[in-house]
């Protein structure tokens, strides 16, 4: 299987140029970094231990900022690599770490041998560390033959990833071998590691409670807080299509408890909001994009967030919070986002029944009195008139446990990574 999968990546090879090209005349490439996928490079490593991180979007960059301020703390890392699949992701990395002149952001090349070859002979990282699900089977056995330490960190597979990796189950064998350390994100993902081949398995529980906490910077202006300083605040987040329909459904029925309410839409994909303005527009409702926000006024009913890395400000003024991914029926098998963040700052979480990817997590915030599931715009609508009613702020003693849990998780972590620096 593996000589199949490499045959078909050299194939490619000729293509990856045309196919990059296309991906950044349709936007899904950065116009002027495109090329870092093809090893392209312009930066100099620098002399010294480097230590590399990679990731495949937002939320798994999100998932290790604890762990990369404790890095570049540490006196024997000279260098920190990041690298990502996604542009969402590359936007935020480069913004977070622009003026650190200790980490680095690339976007992840192709997993063609050839372009991933000269990427490694340019980097030379001394640590290789994977986030999540991120498995990439050329680059791995390059690492392997280099003899880098390869580390799979909070390591999440899923039983659609399962399923998939059982059908080639040699072949996964192959690849989860050759990872020194994988630290599994929850017990599923630990039981999935032993049957695909994975030797070195530890578990501490997922190291996205271990969330760094929101500073100043990370508040709304204090004019536009002022504006809405008297009102009903409740965000819908991470929402797919169909739910921020749902979620307006939702408001309208609130209104007619709570005139003041105001509701805050972050949908998944931020390039599908021109036509959830005009979804949630027919509905009659008063829609300010969060590029506009100095507009807000009394009559607007919902802020609809058109940015990425914003969220934590959102989540920051809303009392309770709706986790989307999870009312998607055709979402089933890959449903659910992750809670934490909204949580760590003393929200009420709301979601759906369909909560796969993160059944664990919601199962620990539940014993914690923090979520609650609903089935319908209805029971939405009705649990967060619940939570005004009670006139009470937020759950910071839950948010304290939270944190606690977070940072033992951790510690945890931190010292089997620092075995291999």
């Amino acid at each position: 299987m593996f000589f199949f999968y490499k045959f078909l990546t050299y194939f490619f090879y000729p293509f990856a140029p045309v196919y990059l090209y296309f991906r950044k005349i349709n936007k899904k490439e950065d116009p002027l970094r495109y090329k870092e996928k093809l090893s392209k490079i312009n930066l100099s490593r620098g002399d010294g231990f480097l230590v590399w991180f990679h990731v495949a979007s937002v939320g798994e960059a999100m998932s290790i900022l604890p762990i990369l301020e404790s890095f570049i703390h540490e006196k024997k890392i000279d260098k920190i690599l990041i690298t990502s699949i996604t542009l969402s992701s590359g936007k935020i990395l480069k913004k977070k770490f622009t003026f650190n002149e200790k980490v680095i952001h690339q976007f992840l090349p192709l997993d063609i041998p050839v372009i991933t070859n000269k990427f490694l002979e340019i980097w030379k990282p001394n640590l290789s560390i994977f986030i999540d699900s991120e498995v990439w089977p050329n680059l791995i056995e390059q690492i392997n033959k280099r003899k880098i330490p390869l580390l799979l960190l909070n390591a999440r597979i899923t039983k659609k990833t399962y399923k998939r990796w059982k059908l080639v189950i040699n072949f996964a064998k192959t690849i989860f071998g050759k990872f020194n350390l994988c630290i599994a994100a929850n017990k599923e993902s630990e039981d999935f590691l032993k049957v695909l081949g994975a030797k070195n398995i530890k578990n501490y529980g997922n190291l996205k409670f271990a969330g760094i906490k929101t500073n100043l910077n990370k508040k709304l202006d204090s004019i536009l807080l002022n504006k809405i300083k008297n009102r009903k605040v409740w965000c819908a987040a991470s929402t797919h299509p169909s739910e921020e329909v749902l979620c307006a459904q939702s408001h309208l029925k609130i209104k007619k408890n709570y005139d003041d309410v105001l509701t805050i839409i972050i949908p998944r994909h931020i390039n599908r909001t021109k036509k959830i303005c005009i979804e949630l527009s027919n509905l009659s409702l008063n829609v300010l994009l969060s590029s506009n926000l100095n507009q807000i006024s009394t009559s607007t009913d919902v802020v609809l967030v058109d940015s990425y890395g914003d969220a934590l400000k959102f989540y920051d003024i809303s009392k309770c919070v709706f986790l989307g991914k999870s009312l998607v029926n055709s979402l089933t098998m890959d449903s659910g986002q992750n809670p934490i963040e909204p949580a760590r700052l003393g929200c009420k979480i709301f979601h759906g029944p369909n909560v796969s990817n993160f059944n664990e997590i919601y199962n620990y915030l539940k014993t914690l009195g923090v979520s609650q599931k609903i089935n319908n715009s209805d029971e939405l609508s009705l649990s967060v008139v619940e939570e005004f009613k009670k006139n009470k702020g937020k759950n910071h003693e839950s948010a304290k446990k939270i944190e606690n849990y977070g940072q033992n998780i951790f510690n945890n972590v931190i010292v089997e990574l620092k075995k291999y620096i």
